[in-house]
């Protein structure tokens, strides 16, 4: 098989491409290190083929990045051979199309030299400047007919990153792959030549540097600025990537702070099972995402210990099964000196004031509410949404983000229907901000007023004793339609019962019960329609449900819990007063009043 392998002669496009514009999935990736376009088009898994320029050019994205790493998994292996013959092909192809900007990159895109985009340029790059060091660190035989492209990729993601940070972008997420990219190719470029690195000014410690990118880009609650775990994982990936070879006590100490930020904010939205919520734009479930968060996870540990992470690399492993290529179980001896102290565990309420998460774990349920800032251009219209999982189930998950050219469906996952938020009059939500209005141990209240003009809506959620309570208050000056969403992840039944509340079930590893209420004297008419479910994808259907009333103010209550939790919930009632009461089989009963 082997000797089929071929790296591709052209010129890659935009990953983001890669897609069927009839179901909304990601296409089959066929052999990527063949070097040839899957004969026939490009497979959907509902029996599309797909052929066109744009497709073609998002495959050649995927087999270059697949190279790339293919290359430097050979390097860690020791089979230098093979690796340092097709780096030396790759540094002629690239001295022979890399020549200027793409110049059929979209007109928005930081223009890149092999790619569309200078960012996957930058990516590409990070992973050859790795596979150069890994074998430098045993023999530079050979490795002077790399050094041009060493040499002109340095020297790309430079050109880049001043047109990037001349236009006022240092905090974009780019600037860290263009940094990490200076990083690699230059320590590789020293490492051949057989010389000390001097980059550290250029590329670390400069006004536009990786730790000023840093310092701008996480705000104090350690979230990237966007507020998607993707892109928060993608900044500090390329952060752990650009520090190789780094003793930790060197580092400046406010950098060290806002690296342990971002680690801990992975470790308090992730389940005890490892789920990552795929909060705003980003993959909700991909292969080759699941190999970032396994190197991720895999040099995060050896900066800041964090058991919490551990489940999140069992669980990434477990998505790749025979495709995991064990890249990551390779990278120990990353930092010259020892690990930072270990990380705390999370607490079980966790408050992101910045970025706008409240992060929720109690009696086998984990809930994120989501209040924040939009967060640019991957922000989704779902303000006071509440998501819920299990250890291992996603019952009610941010849906996630499909590749972003197609328009319809990225569209689609971005909208307040497409969220468990709450709409007014059927409308989406405006790109706007919450805030919070109050958190302490065991609750956590936020408020949104922006969302539609003249309407205000309060989220509280509270822990109870073995359950989760959530209470949902919208008011306008005058009677306005308010709906709020559920938006499963999993099966789900829902029964109506002629007194009482309404009932849920929510089905998978663990098994989850609600109980839904309103306001006395409201008529709600609680509608179940078909929908997609999260984005990986669109064509799986999921019950949708929908409560909805018309009132200048109504408040929709809700109680869940976990089955493997108890005493186990009987009954739950909503007096005229704003008083939840919620009565357990023991006997026992919990009352919650509704925030004003």
């Amino acid at each position: 098989m082997a000797a089929l392998r071929k790296i591709a002669q052209e010129r890659g496009g935009w990953w983001h491409a890669y897609v069927c514009p009839a179901h909304g999935v990601e296409l089959d990736h066929g052999d990527l290190l063949a070097g040839v376009f899957p004969a026939g088009g490009a497979r959907c898994a509902y029996g599309c083929r797909v052929d066109d320029e744009a497709v073609r050019g998002a495959w050649l994205v995927l087999s270059h990045q697949a190279w790339a790493r293919h290359l430097r998994v050979l390097a860690c292996r020791g089979e230098r051979a093979e690796a340092v013959t097709r780096l030396v092909e790759y540094a002629g192809l690239y001295a022979e199309l890399a020549t200027e900007r793409h110049g059929e990159a979209q007109t928005w895109m930081l223009r890149g030299r092999l790619f569309h985009q200078a960012l996957t340029d930058a990516i590409w790059a990070v992973t050859i400047g790795h596979t150069v060091i890994t074998l430098a660190e045993d023999s530079t035989e050979h490795l002077a007919a790399v050094l041009p492209l060493l040499d002109d990729l340095e020297q790309a993601a430079l050109d880049a990153r001043d047109v990037l940070t001349g236009q006022g972008h240092l905090a974009s997420n780019y600037t860290a792959w263009l940094n990490a990219a200076g990083v690699a190719t230059s320590r590789a470029a020293a490492a051949a030549r057989g010389r000390e690195w001097d980059g550290g000014k250029r590329w670390l410690e400069g006004d536009q540097g990786l730790y000023a990118h840093l310092r701008v880009a996480v705000a104090d609650d350690g979230w990237e600025w966007e507020g998607s775990t993707y892109y928060h994982g993608f900044v500090l990936r390329a952060a752990l990537l650009a520090l190789r070879g780094s003793d930790p006590a060197a580092v400046p100490p406010d950098v060290v702070e806002v690296l342990a930020g971002m680690t801990d904010v992975l470790a308090a939205i992730a389940t005890p099972g490892g789920i990552l919520p795929a909060l705003h734009d980003g993959p909700y479930l991909r292969g080759p995402l699941a190999l970032e968060w396994l190197e991720l996870v895999a040099l995060a540990q050896q900066l800041f210990p964090s058991p919490a992470l551990e489940a999140v690399a069992g669980r990434a492993r477990e998505e790749l099964g025979a495709h995991d290529d064990g890249l990551d179980r390779e990278l120990g001896g990353w930092f010259t000196g020892p690990a930072l102290p270990k990380r705390p565990a999370p607490d079980p309420v966790t408050v992101f004031p910045a970025v706008g998460y409240a992060v929720l774990h109690h009696a086998g349920v984990h809930a994120l509410l989501d209040f924040g800032p939009h967060g640019g251009s991957h922000g989704h219209r779902d303000k006071l949404s509440l998501y819920l999982y299990g250890d291992t189930t996603p019952w009610q998950p941010d849906p996630g983000q499909v590749p972003y050219a197609h328009t319809e469906f990225r569209d689609l996952y971005a909208s307040t229907a497409a969220h468990p938020a709450f709409r007014a009059d059927g409308a989406e939500q405006a790109e706007c901000a919450g805030q919070l209005l109050d958190s302490d141990g065991s609750s956590v209240t936020a408020e949104v007023t922006t969302a539609y003009e003249g309407v205000r809506a309060v989220r509280q959620i509270v822990l109870g004793d073995s359950y989760l309570v959530d209470l949902l208050t919208v008011s306008a000056e005058s009677a306005r339609r308010f709906t709020s969403q559920l938006r499963p992840g999993v099966a789900l039944d829902i029964q109506l019962q002629a007194a009482g509340p309404v009932r849920t079930t929510w089905y998978g590893d663990e098994t989850l019960h609600g109980w839904h209420t309103h306001t006395p004297g409201r008529a709600v008419r609680p509608v179940t329609r078909p929908g997609p479910g999260p984005a990986d994808d669109p064509q799986r259907v999921r019950t949708r449900v929908d409560f909805t009333a018309e009132s200048d103010r109504i408040t929709f209550a809700s109680v869940y819990q976990a089955a493997s939790a108890g005493p186990a919930v009987t009954d739950v009632q909503l007096d005229g007063e704003g008083v939840l009461t919620v009565a357990l089989t023991d006997g026992s009963s919990a009352q919650f009043r509704t925030e004003d």
